[in-house]
C-alpha cells in the first residue's frame, strides 16, 4: 500500500468520494447527545463494504441517542503481527459530534475551502476526520493493508469527552491508536494536553422587592459578579486557562435576584497548576459570598472532566506519526496544546494514543473551514500511518 492516496489507482475517484461524504456528513446535524443520525450515516458506508459495527452502551450512560460505534478491518494476506503469527493492528479514532448549531450546515466548496453557506459551523471538526477514516476504509478493503484496522466513531466528545470516558479500551485489538482531531495545519503532532475542570456554583440570596424593600433583599446575581471580577481569565502565563463560560440568575427586573448560577472552566498544564488554579477560582467564589454587602450562600462543586497528559518524543506511536507524515512531504511539528481530544481519555485508561492535526480552521466558530487539500493530505497521512505502524519492529509495539 502506498501512503499517498494521489499515486494510487483511482485517486480521482476517491477524492471525489471523500468530498461528498465530507458534506454529506456535516448536512446531518449531530450536536453532543444526538448524533444518531450521523452514527447511522457511518454505520450505513461502513456495512456497504461489508465491515460489522459494534456499538457500546456510552450513549446510555451520557444521555446520547447514540453509543460508540466501533468497526474492524482486516489487513491483507500477509500483513505482519508482532510475533510473526497475528497481524499488527492500529486504531484510528474520530467523533460524531459537533458543538451546537446556531444554524442549518449548508456545506460549499468556495476558493478551495470547505464552508458553511449560512453562518455557523461547518462541523469540519470532527467531521474531516470521520469522512477521511470512511474513505480509508473503501481503500482497506478495496487494496488491502499491511496491519489489521480498528476505527473508533466517539460520542459527546465536545463535552469533555463524555463518549470516549465510557468506552472500554479492553474491547480492542490494536497497541495503540491515533485521533485527528486538532484543528491547525497538518504536520502537527500533539505532544502534551492539559488537565481539565467542571466548576458550577449556585449563589443563594434573599429576594426582595427591588423598588420598595431593596434593603431586605441580597442580590444573588451581585455576589457571582463580585466573584467573577475577582477570578483571573483568560490564559494564565505557565499555569492554564480560565473561563467563566455561562452565568444566570433572577426573575424580574424589580426583584432582588434570589439565585444565581454560574458555570466556568480550568484547564492546567498539570494537575499541580489545575488543581492550585481551582482552589484559587473556589477561593474567589466564596469570598465574594461571604463579603457584608452580600452576605449570600453558596454551593460551589468542581468535577475533574479529563486528565492531561505529556507524550515522550521517543514514543512508538509518535516515531511512526512523524515518519508518516514526513512519507506525505510535511515536515513534523511538535505541539502544545490549549485543547482535550478523545486521545486524553484512552491514553488515562492505559491505552497509547497520539493526536494528530487535520488541517480544520476556526473550529467551534463561524467560519469554520477546512481546505479540500487538507483532507485529502489527511487521509494520505492516514494511509501512510498503516506503513509506518506495519515497519515498527515487534518489540516496539507500546
Amino acid at each position: 500500500m502506498t501512503g499517498a492516496a494521489g499515486a494510487a489507482p483511482g485517486a480521482a475517484l476517491q477524492h471525489r468520494y471523500l468530498s461528498q461524504v465530507f458534506a454529506e456528513l456535516c448536512a446531518i446535524e449531530s450536536p453532543s447527545l444526538h448524533e444518531r443520525a450521523c452514527g447511522e450515516r457511518v454505520r450505513q458506508e461502513l456495512a456497504a463494504l461489508g465491515l460489522e459495527v459494534v456499538e457500546d452502551g456510552a450513549g446510555e450512560h451520557i444521555g446520547s441517542d447514540c453509543g460508540n460505534l466501533l468497526a474492524r478491518i482486516a489487513g491483507g494476506p500477509g500483513a505482519p503481527g508482532p510475533g510473526g503469527d497475528e497481524r499488527r493492528s492500529v486504531l484510528l479514532c474520530a467523533h460524531l459530534d459537533t458543538v451546537p448549531l446556531l444554524a442549518a450546515v449548508e456545506p460549499v466548496l468556495h476558493d478551495g475551502f470547505w464552508e458553511n453557506a449560512n453562518e455557523a459551523i461547518l462541523g469540519a471538526d470532527n467531521k474531516a476526520a470521520v469522512a477521511v477514516l470512511l474513505a480509508l476504509a473503501r481503500q482497506v478493503v478495496a487494496r488491502g493493508a499491511p496491519v489489521d484496522v480498528e476505527l473508533l466513531f466517539t460520542v459527546g466528545e465536545e463535552i469533555a469527552l463524555a463518549g470516549s470516558a465510557e468506552f472500554d479500551p479492553s474491547m480492542l485489538r490494536s497497541d495503540y491508536g491515533y485521533v485527528f482531531d486538532h484543528a491547525s495545519p497538518i504536520g502537527e503532532v500533539i505532544m502534551d494536553s492539559p488537565c481539565h475542570f467542571r466548576i458550577d456554583a449556585t449563589f443563594k440570596g434573599a429576594a426582595a422587592h427591588a423598588g420598595i424593600r431593596p434593603e431586605d433583599g441580597r442580590s444573588a446575581i451581585v455576589a457571582a459578579a463580585r466573584a467573577i471580577a475577582a477570578m483571573r481569565h483568560g490564559r494564565i502565563e505557565d499555569e492554564g486557562t480560565v473561563n467563566i463560560g455561562t452565568i444566570a440568575g433572577g426573575s424580574a427586573i424589580n426583584v432582588v435576584a434570589e439565585r444565581c448560577e454560574l458555570t466556568g472552566e480550568v484547564r492546567g498544564l498539570d494537575d499541580r497548576r489545575g488543581e492550585a488554579l481551582v482552589a484559587e477560582i473556589v477561593d474567589r467564589i466564596h469570598a465574594a459570598a461571604n463579603r457584608p454587602d452580600c452576605d449570600v450562600d453558596v454551593d460551589v462543586s468542581v468535577r475533574r472532566t479529563f486528565s492531561g497528559y505529556k507524550l515522550a518524543p521517543s514514543a512508538a506511536p509518535v516515531r511512526a506519526a512523524e515518519a508518516a507524515l514526513r512519507a506525505c512531504g510535511h515536515e513534523p511539528v511538535r505541539i502544545s496544546s490549549g485543547g482535550g481530544s478523545d486521545a486524553n481519555t484512552l491514553i488515562a485508561k492505559g491505552f497509547p494514543t497520539v493526536n494528530l492535526a487535520n488541517g480544520t480552521e476556526r473550529n467551534h466558530e463561524p467560519g469554520e473551514r477546512v481546505a479540500d487539500t487538507a483532507l485529502e493530505q489527511m487521509l494520505d497521512v492516514a494511509l501512510a500511518l498503516l506503513d509506518e505502524v506495519a515497519a515498527l519492529a515487534p518489540d516496539a509495539a507500546r
